[in-house]
């Protein structure tokens, strides 16, 4: 399973606030297959959600507008990790099925599903992934249970999830980890009807109605990043965490966006108490005149007790073309208990309040007709991790 920003700062600073990730990190127990060398891994995620007013997929929990219960993932995950020899080789095949398909752009049932080589050369240490992967960037991830919230953030639903292609890992040292891939995506300005935004799907990107076919190596997608944790002698900061990232991606008409992602994780003198902050950044000016978009995000979290903590997320937004709402700006403040009642299972509830600046841009739902300018979000989720 892939672990984001956020998981690898916490576990930085030697505190993990976040119970989920706790369990993913540390105590999900992995069954041996009838092959060598590979692992069983997954898990189950169920939830409830309430919603007065909203559009479908805008809260990323797979499900639509309004009352429902759902069963958001069910994830199955073989992996054949890499060893210590100079060059070794694995693999990772991980599916899934549930309403959160939908976060893939294609409703596939893989999620990831790639060779994992490992290569020394000249005493240097370099991992490649090469298949289908999790992107690079972002501070957020499709696991659920490795982020601080149920719902997702505005700055997720800007950032493709997955790619197919090729992605190189080096640690430099212990402070600086470097990421590089190419990739066959593209970027969608919305003409022909289709929905701005990212294509990722498996083997390179569909068809765009109106804008021809997209993708391919003459046109691939790059990106990079570099992450830097703070080491012992930076004191009350040590284990701190930054991480810059962007790629650039093919649009099926011609031209191509650009994505700028810089996302931090920051420790308090109160080990409890952890901050992380996130800017994400779209540049489309050269897909037919579309803009841009941008997001910032905060996010703070509380470690009460062993099994208790507290998440709080709060976000703004601005856009020149209608990527999430019709609106031009916007904000959102969701908060989040979780605690674990049963082992290897979270729980949480959450609420999330959604506010559009300019119009009246979110479906009502009780009346079943107009728009509202505020949205406001109840849920609960139980994800069982083995």
């Amino acid at each position: 399973m892939k672990f984001n920003k956020w998981t690898l700062g916490l576990a930085a600073v030697g505190v993990v606030s976040l119970a989920s990730a706790a369990r993913a990190d540390e105590k999900v127990s992995q069954l041996n297959t009838a092959l060598s060398n590979t692992t069983l891994s997954g898990y189950v995620d169920v939830g409830a959600q309430y919603q007065n007013a909203g559009i479908a997929g805008l809260y990323g929990v797979g499900v639509g507008a309004g009352d429902s219960l759902s069963l958001n993932t069910v994830d199955i995950a073989l992996d054949k990790p890499l060893d210590a020899t100079p060059f070794s080789a694995g693999y990772h095949i991980e599916l899934w099925t549930g309403a959160s398909n939908n976060q893939l752009g294609t409703g596939s049932i893989i999620r990831q599903a790639y060779l994992a080589l490992g290569t020394t050369i000249a005493g240097q240490e370099i991992d490649w992934k090469v298949g289908v992967w999790d992107t690079i960037i972002g501070y957020e991830g499709l696991t659920s249970a490795n982020n601080p919230n149920y719902t997702h953030s505005y700055g997720f639903f800007i950032e493709p999830t997955t790619h197919t292609g090729i992605q190189a890992n080096y640690k430099v040292n212990d402070e600086i980890s470097l990421q590089a891939g190419v990739a066959d995506d593209s970027f969608s300005n919305g003409a022909g009807g289709a929905t701005p935004g990212y294509y990722a799907g498996i083997n390179g990107a569909p068809v765009v109605a109106g804008q021809g076919a997209g993708g391919a190596l003459h046109h691939p997608t790059t990106m990079g990043a570099v992450s830097l944790t703070a080491p012992d002698s930076f004191g009350p900061m040590k284990g701190a965490t930054l991480t810059v990232g962007g790629m650039n991606t093919a649009n099926p008409g011609g031209g191509f966006a650009d994505s700028v992602y810089v996302g931090a994780t920051i420790p308090t003198p109160i080990s409890a108490l952890k901050f992380g902050g996130a800017f994400d950044y779209v540049d489309a000016s050269a897909l037919g005149g579309n803009g841009h978009v941008w997001v910032a995000g905060v996010y703070g979290s509380y470690q009460a007790t062993d099994k208790l903590s507290f998440n709080l997320r709060g976000e703004t937004y601005d856009q020149t073309f209608a990527f999430i709402t019709a609106s031009q700006h916007g904000e959102e403040v969701t908060a989040t208990a979780q605690y674990q009642l049963w082992a290897n299972v979270l729980s949480r509830v959450e609420v999330r309040v959604d506010h559009a600046d300019d119009a009246a841009v979110f479906a009502a739902n009780t009346s079943g007709a107009g728009l509202e300018r505020n949205a406001l979000f109840l849920g609960a989720q139980l994800i069982y991790t083995f």
